[in-house]
């Protein structure tokens, strides 16, 4: 600072030279009212602005205000456009953010229908650790049609050919009314599933006739006692509606794994209120964890009771995969009982619709991979892969995306937040604030009015087709006549600038019946396998002995 700036600034400190302009401002103005009656709007806005001068100094709430009146608030207009200006102007187009703007304009433009090729070559750095690649072959296939199915609950009385790539949770109450009904007549019109999220079937949801996998969480809302209790006959009059393909068991999802949930009374409106069979304007609680069980044993019976009142429904379960040998034991209940669930939706920590606080947003629950490689190797190692289907959700936008899940194990995929950008999403990430700019989470009926339904189901629908057409050109390149003879053999990652390595090798997989022998080749289940008891969730006393 300049000799004569900072003796000047010992007198009168020189940030508040804005306020002080201010008020030079203020006294010109009255002068040119007063002497020639012109000017009155600049008395207004100097007079508010020295005004505010003088409350930013008095006011106790922010430091920056009372040193820097009147300029401070600069300081938290550009906090609030840093976001946009950011995205705009300043990210590049494979900085994910969650996602990038790469990733976000592939789903823009299939949802449009646009052209999605792109020229002049990628832009991802092929050299860089971490890249990956399918292999093709000198002999690609033709594949008739990209609509690649499968079937969920083979044998039961209801089996549902699912396509393979669906709608995940997100309930009516995150969504508005206009979501749920596009997101659900995009579905009808391409025949793939809508999972409702665990706020229950609303009547947006059954107005499209859409199918739909009906999560139950540990609310059980549209199937609860008054006291919140698992209610039968509610579960039966929802469950055995034609629109209901599924039932599916919510015991945590990617985002706030282990972290129950309350809707704010204000926020429980009628609608809301009905779909979840709960009390309007009164705090909505969803608990950490059910109560309809408390074991591994209870849970698998559990199941077996929901399959049987839903008239044979595929019932299955959702979880993001936390401590190795809780998920031991729902293995191990399943082949104590012999009951075993028709799909396994594995959540990766990756997942996000669901606001949640940051330290499990970024640190709670295992990401995608491991938590699927994990489901899946145990129930190879058991021999029950083959009557257990596994679908997964985190992060999964592109075709590419698809693949590398089913070469992990997965035969299906659930999209979250690439259904909601092909409705318009902007990743403007206020979807908990009730403002979201595009009408797509936030139960604003002038914001949702936004939302323009016939036109953003066509864009839902047309996501889906065009993903799983982008789905068939890599199956044929690859050679392959199915989406499901992808393997970790197929898919290639550099580990390092002179190295790469298959999957296949470069992440474990167990053998069929590895377990069931005794054989256990990895450390996971070396160390957590005998900690776990299909009686209950906690780790069995003797081997917590053994390695205390």
């Amino acid at each position: 600072m300049l000799d004569w700036l900072k003796k000047l600034d010992q007198h009168f400190p020189v940030r508040y030279s804005i306020w002080l302009l201010c008020g030079i401002g203020l006294m010109l103005s009255l002068f040119l009212w007063i002497g020639f009656n012109i000017g009155g709007w600049l008395v207004l806005v100097f007079l508010f602005l020295v005004g505010m001068g003088f409350r930013d100094t008095l006011q106790t709430r922010h430091s920056v205000l009372r040193n820097y009146p009147v300029i401070g608030h600069l300081r938290f207009l550009l906090e609030f456009i840093r976001p946009e200006m950011r995205q705009y102007f300043i990210e590049g187009d494979n900085e994910a953010a969650p996602f990038s703007r790469q990733q976000r304009s592939l789903v823009y433009q299939r949802a449009k229908g646009d052209q999605d090729k792109r020229p002049f070559g990628t832009q991802m750095d092929v050299g860089a650790v971490g890249y990956e690649w399918i292999n093709h072959s000198l002999q690609p296939t033709t594949l008739p049609t990209h609509d690649f199915r499968i079937t969920i609950g083979a044998g039961r009385a209801q089996p549902y050919s699912a396509s393979i790539f669906n709608i995940s949770a997100m309930s009516f109450g995150a969504l508005s009314a206009n979501a749920i009904r596009a997101l659900n007549a995009g579905a009808k019109r391409g025949r793939f599933a809508h999972d409702t999220g665990e706020g229950s079937i609303s009547r947006y949801h059954r107005e499209m006739g859409g199918d739909l996998i009906w999560e139950i969480g540990s609310g059980y809302f549209g199937c609860r006692e008054a006291d919140g209790s698992f209610s039968e006959e509610r579960f039966v009059a929802n469950a055995l509606d034609p629109q209901v393909k599924m039932i599916e068991l919510k015991l945590s999802q990617g985002a706030k794994p282990g972290h129950g949930g309350v809707l704010p009374g204000p926020k429980v409106t009628p609608e809301i209120a009905a779909a979840r069979g709960v009390p309007a304007w009164i705090d909505c609680v969803s608990p950490a964890s059910h109560g309809a069980f408390a074991t591994p044993l209870e849970m698998m019976h559990f199941i077996e009771r929901l399959r049987t009142l839903s008239g044979g429904k595929p019932t299955g379960f959702k979880l993001c995969i936390g401590h190795p040998w809780e998920w031991f034991g729902i293995a191990k209940a399943m082949l104590e009982t012999g009951i075993t669930p028709d799909f396994i939706v594995v959540d990766g920590a990756e997942g996000g619709t669901g606001a949640a606080p940051l330290e499990f947003t970024d640190h709670v629950g295992a990401p995608l991979q491991e938590g699927l490689l994990l489901v899946h190797n145990t129930l190879v190692g058991l021999d029950l892969r083959e009557r257990i289907k596994l679908g997964c959700a985190g992060k999964v936008i592109s075709a590419f995306d698809v693949a590398r899940m089913l070469a992990l194990g997965a035969d299906w995929c659930n999209s979250a937040r690439g259904f909601m950008f092909s409705l318009g999403c902007i990743q403007a990430q206020a979807c908990h604030t009730g403002h979201c700019p595009t009408g797509v989470t936030t139960q604003d009926e002038r914001r949702a009015r936004a939302l323009v339904v016939p036109s953003k189901a066509e864009r839902v629908y047309h996501y889906h087709q065009n993903t799983l057409h982008a789905l068939k050109e890599l199956v044929q390149a690859a050679g392959l006549t199915d989406p499901s003879q992808i393997t970790a053999a197929h898919i290639v990652r550099r580990t390092s600038e002179q190295s790469v390595k298959l999957l296949e090798t470069l992440l474990p997989f167990t053998q069929p019946g590895e377990l069931l022998r005794g054989e256990m080749t990895q450390q996971v289940f070396r160390r957590y396998w005998p900690m776990a008891q299909a009686s209950s969730f906690a780790v069995a006393a003797q081997p917590m002995a053994q390695h205390a």
